[in-house]
């Protein structure tokens, strides 16, 4: 099958995240020294040996220790089996941190477990095709995470989710539509995801026992002996899926995004340059959720690996890119020397609430401004939700000197990027 990476004309983009082996991955990835490449398994009663394990790592799968089984069975077929009581407490922290990298690419992340996600990425062209998206979130989170993930790319949840499942670990795989039948087709009922095995039974009873055979079975049949649940079996096979990603209710703790830059960079205005995409991308999604930051944190790494946070709690809430990327040059010019070279960056907002129950005490000599400003933000956040991220352009994003954006913004209010507004053809067909 051959990947298709360019986004369809209609339809929307969905990756499903599978974090491969999560558990012993993580030990792994905490104590390399002692678990790196070796077979492990975590369970329960690890001293009594009465337990059953939880999950195993992949050199342990490999000489036949499978979710379920007991201790003593498995310490029988692998005498080296390493045992490790659970840590859930670390567990949740590196799942909070995946999906904070899920984030950084759409705040349409619908968590299904602590080691699985759905992202919706049909709004996020800026970033990239979706099979670059993939590729994006499974390096970083090899990188930053030192973990293994599959994931799947499709049209919809159901196939996103089946294509993660296909190459393990470590794979990405392209589900379109079209592919069902040659994909999936040929395999048994039970293959398919929500179809258990006593459905399965109950299909091979009707002389169903194929996915393409469900996917052309009688209507009449299904619903006599599954009911409405029939139709959805049937549409399932065909891969059909309208479920939506619905995203996590609960307000973000924060948003953050960070890029491996293509050379190791040296020169201050090329990585001021890059910190302004950095809070432009993070102030967009601060404003999408109707979120407002008081803290803005920097991430620095060097080519050795080396890495730095830094941050800085600011006198006011806000959701202006002026203000985030004034504090994140800010953190970089004192933190780091000049000339030091530089592999990655990243900005981060912290410290988040909700706009209409934040207080914001206005500058005496900035408050006629503010209306200016509000006002503005909503005009390029609606051009660029119409037209794509690349729709507006502020000047420092093309200048030389990304901090003359700032000089000027200050010097002439919003009066630079208004007038980027006013000569960007676009504008002007919105206008008419």
């Amino acid at each position: 099958m051959t990947a298709h990476s360019h986004y369809p004309k209609q339809g929307r983009v969905i990756l499903h995240i599978d974090m491969n082996a999560f558990y012993c991955s993580v030990h792994e990835a905490v104590e390399p020294e002692l678990y790196k490449g070796k077979p492990l398994a975590v369970a329960g009663s690890v001293e009594l040996r009465r337990g059953i394990i939880v999950t195993s790592s992949y050199a342990a799968r490999n000489l036949g220790i499978k979710t379920g089984m007991q201790v003593r069975q498995a310490l029988k077929l692998c005498p080296d089996l390493i045992l490790i009581r659970p840590d859930f407490d670390m567990y949740r922290d590196f799942s909070r941190r995946f999906m904070q990298i899920a984030y950084s690419y759409s705040p349409l992340v619908e968590s299904m477990s602590i080691d699985e996600c759905f992202v919706d990425i049909t709004g996020s062209k800026q970033f990239g095709t979706p099979l670059e998206i993939a590729n994006q979130i499974q390096e970083r989170i090899a990188m930053e995470l030192r973990l293994p993930c599959s994931i799947g790319v499709a049209p919809n949840k159901l196939l996103a989710k089946m294509g993660s499942d296909m190459k393990k670990p470590n794979g990405i795989s392209v589900i379109r539509l079209r592919d069902v039948p040659t994909v999936f087709w040929d395999k048994p009922c039970q293959y398919l995801y929500g179809i258990g095995r006593k459905t399965a039974d109950k299909l091979t009873r009707l002389g169903i026992l194929t996915l393409g055979q469900l996917a052309k079975a009688d209507d009449a049949l299904l619903l006599k002996h599954f009911g409405i649940v029939g139709a959805h079996l049937k549409l399932s096979a065909n891969g059909i899926d309208h479920s939506s990603v619905n995203p996590e209710h609960e307000q973000s703790k924060s948003i953050g995004h960070t890029t491996t830059l293509p050379r190791d960079y040296t020169d201050r205005t090329e990585v001021h340059r890059v910190l302004l995409n950095l809070a432009d991308q993070v102030a967009r999604r601060l404003r999408r959720q109707e979120l407002m930051t008081q803290t803005v944190v920097v991430t620095i790494r060097d080519p050795e690996m080396r890495t730095i946070t830094r941050s800085l709690t600011l006198q006011a809430p806000t959701e202006h890119l002026d203000d985030i990327y004034r504090t994140a040059c800010q953190l970089y010019d004192h933190h780091w020397e000049e000339g030091n070279p530089v592999r990655l960056l990243g900005v981060t907002l912290q410290s988040l609430s909700a706009r209409e129950e934040t207080y914001v005490q206005l500058d005496l000599f900035d408050y006629e401004k503010q209306p200016k400003k509000e006002n503005l933000n909503r005009i390029m956040d609606g051009l660029r939700d119409k037209f794509g991220e690349n729709a507006i352009l502020t000047a420092g994003m093309l200048s030389n000197d990304p901090s003359a954006m700032i000089r000027n913004h200050k010097a002439r209010g919003t009066s630079l990027q208004m007038d980027h507004l006013r000569n960007n053809p676009l504008h002007k067909d919105e206008e008419k």
